[in-house]
């Protein structure tokens, strides 16, 4: 079966590059003294501290695995800006026309989403409806509270 093509910004390909580039350097050689510690102590079939280190490097190399992975999967979405429509890697400017509260959001693949900063993922109720929209477009957002109303402002 094919991998999942994973969508990335610039800017969240190379924060997957640095995680991976901590985890296969800084995080494996601190694993590796606790193993070296824990061998020392002896005894290794009643040691829980070793017993703890190998499942942290267990866990450690399924992540690395799963973020090359990723990487190896992914494609740089550069914005399209210049088309006035909502793509990956735009930020746009949103209005509930309901409640008349104004947002600003970056549309993000799935991996990159972090709603608490304001980047929301083009597969999200929000993003999905605004993809591929242009300023001025009034969409129906079918989110878990119902149908929700928002007004596109801006597209940069």
């Amino acid at each position: 079966m094919a991998e999942k093509r994973i969508l990335l910004t610039q800017d969240g390909y190379d924060k997957l590059v640095e995680k991976l580039d901590y985890m296969k350097g800084v995080r494996r050689m601190e694993i590796s003294e606790r193993l070296k510690a824990a061998i020392a102590l002896g005894d290794l079939s009643e040691n829980s501290e070793y017993d703890d280190a190998k499942n942290e490097q267990g866990r450690l190399e399924s992540e690395i695995s799963e973020l090359e992975a990723k990487l190896r999967n992914s494609e740089i979405i550069q914005s399209a800006a210049s088309t006035g429509k909502v793509t990956i890697g735009s930020t746009v400017t949103v209005r509930d026309v309901e409640l008349d509260a104004i947002e600003t959001y970056m549309i993000v693949g799935s991996t990159e989403a972090d709603p608490d900063n304001n980047k929301i993922s083009d597969e999200s109720p929000l993003g999905a409806a605004i993809l591929d929209k242009t300023a001025g477009v009034t969409v129906q957002v079918h989110a878990p509270a119902g149908v929700i109303e928002f007004e596109l402002l801006d597209v940069k």
